[in-house]
């Protein structure tokens, strides 16, 4: 009787062999869920939530993340998958195939006899050979073909490939223009902004800044060209005190002339803005354009309208760094040293109206540095589905240009690994071998998969693979179009590096955890069977 039983009679305890199979269903039931979801030709899985609202996907990341898992071990494995995801951005389907594939091989050598700790030791020794065939195989690649390739190779497993090869130019050209030498990329600087309008095919790259909201006085210009930039943090309207005080007069008189000084406090602000638009513009038909992060009232509003200058409020924070990125100049916190300096550039400024929404364009800016992906789809979940894929094909193209290095896909990479393994157990001595046998045998459920969700025969398909590699220098991947064995290489298929050094080492120690584990508690009511 376990001891835990004696401390509380409810306690539920699955021990040694139960635990084992316990973790194993876990594992495999949960692989069986992702492995048709596996590459460019996998299928969908439709998320119907509780207020009956509808989301199709083949994203792991998402899958996990939406799905309500109960069991414990299921649980863990997701929380692995997805934390792969938040890393490297991509890797979370193969992370669930590898972890389930490891614990259903080392299963057929522990039923055996084979005890879990020396299957965990063979994990062990076969990573480390792993880790190094992917630094043989590896090459040093970052021109822009590259990174085209690497982005249509992440992008085309989450939707389908004339989407993919629309975002991928999309992608890799915001991810050149926001990249500064010697500066880590940060990714904030890319506004991605929805329009449930037209189709996805009309998603376009804005060189400059989208922002979801226009100007708020009807005679103010809805189009501008050759404009000025002005972006500024500067309340524009009357605001009480932060303490509490009172004015006090005897005569109306006396309570007109603090209305007055009250008014002037915002109208000296305006009438600078004035100043500098008049000594910048002159007569010519250049445009003026006012971004605040505060407020204008409406008299503000109508001085400006009354000058041509057009003026947006309460932008958001985010976009305040953004513009100043794309248009030059410098944001401004105050006006009283307001020069031309300050001001930035734009080719276009214009208005779009979208039903009740408004949308305002700052375009043709002359170096952005930061820009705007904008996505159109003809509904929500369409543009759900485009925004992940977006959000993953721009993580794959950083750590491109990040490791200055990439891995050839379609398959080669594990397949490499198997042929290695199988040279290298016979140099290992003792029981351990057999752990790198399942480890080189749970390698090959990438492939595996690949073909069967393109419609080929697995084994056939992995014969053909097997033969064809003949070393690191010329590895060999699946065609999914004709299920033949093909060079990732010449087809321009590319895997992050980072993406796969993080799936070895991740699903080696958690499948190596899970072997070792003899006894499950839940010292609860609900049961653990089932």
């Amino acid at each position: 009787m376990a001891a835990v039983k004696q401390l509380n009679p409810k306690a539920e305890v699955a021990r040694a062999a139960q635990a084992l199979d316990l973790n194993i269903s876990a594992a495999m039931g949960l692989q069986d869920v992702l492995r048709t979801n596996l590459g460019p030709k996998g299928t969908m899985k439709m998320l119907v939530g509780g207020a009956g609202d509808i989301k199709i996907t083949k994203d792991g990341n998402v899958l996990l993340h939406e799905m309500q898992i109960q069991h414990p071990t299921a649980s863990l494995i997701a929380r692995v998958a997805t934390a792969q995801d938040d890393i490297t951005g991509d890797g979370t389907t193969s992370n669930v195939l590898i972890i389930g594939e490891l614990l259903k091989q080392a299963k057929v050598y522990i039923s055996d006899g084979l005890h879990p700790r020396v299957a965990a030791e063979g994990f062990d020794l076969a990573k480390k050979k792993a880790l190094q065939v992917l630094e043989e195989m590896s090459l040093k690649k970052c021109s822009r073909d590259d990174l085209i390739n690497v982005a249509r190779t992440s992008l085309r497993t989450k939707v389908k490939s004339q989407v993919a090869d629309l975002l991928t130019e999309i992608i890799v050209d915001a991810i050149l223009a926001i990249k500064k030498e010697g500066e880590p990329l940060d990714l904030h600087m890319v506004e991605i902004m929805s329009m449930e309008h037209k189709t996805e095919m009309d998603t376009r790259l804005v060189k400059g800044l989208v922002m979801d909201h226009g100007a708020r006085h009807p005679d103010m210009p809805k189009k501008v060209s050759d404009a000025f930039i002005l972006t500024c943090n500067v309340s524009l309207e009357y605001e009480k005190s932060e303490v509490n005080s009172g004015f006090f007069y005897k005569s109306a008189e006396e309570r007109e002339k603090l209305v007055k000084a009250e008014r002037a406090f915002c109208d000296d602000k305006v009438q600078q803005i004035i100043d500098l638009k008049r000594a910048v513009v002159g007569n010519s038909d250049k445009g003026f354009v006012v971004i605040n992060q505060k407020g204008v009232d409406p008299n503000s509003l109508d001085a400006l309208a009354r000058e041509g200058i057009v003026a947006l409020r309460r932008a958001k924070r985010r976009n305040m760094e953004r513009i100043v990125l794309a248009c030059g100049g410098t944001a401004v916190n105050s006006f009283d040293d307001l020069k031309p300096e300050n001001l930035g550039h734009a080719g276009l400024f214009y208005e779009h109206v979208l039903g009740d929404d408004k949308y305002s364009f700052i375009e043709e800016c002359d170096n952005p540095q930061s820009v705007t992906i904008l996505i159109k789809g003809p509904n929500k979940h369409t543009i759900t589905q485009i925004k992940d894929a977006v959000r993953d094909g721009l993580r794959a193209v950083k750590n491109a240009v990040e490791d200055q290095m990439v891995v050839p896909g379609a398959g080669a990479f594990e397949i490499a690994v198997y042929q290695a393994l199988q040279e290298y157990k016979n140099e290992v001595r003792g029981k351990q071998r057999l752990g790198v046998q399942a480890f080189a045998d749970a390698m090959l459920i990438i492939p595996k998969c690949l073909a069967q969700n393109s419609g080929h025969d697995a084994q056939e398909c992995l014969v053909k693979m097997l033969q064809e590699h003949t070393g690191l220098d010329k590895c060999v991947g699946l065609d999914l179009v004709t299920g033949e064995a093909m060079y990732p290489a010449e087809a321009g298929i590319w895997d992050n590096y980072c993406v796969k050094k993080q799936l070895i080492n991740s699903c080696t120690v958690i499948s190596s955890n899970l072997l070792i584990v003899d006894e499950v508690m839940r010292a609860g009511m609900s049961s653990l069977k089932g």
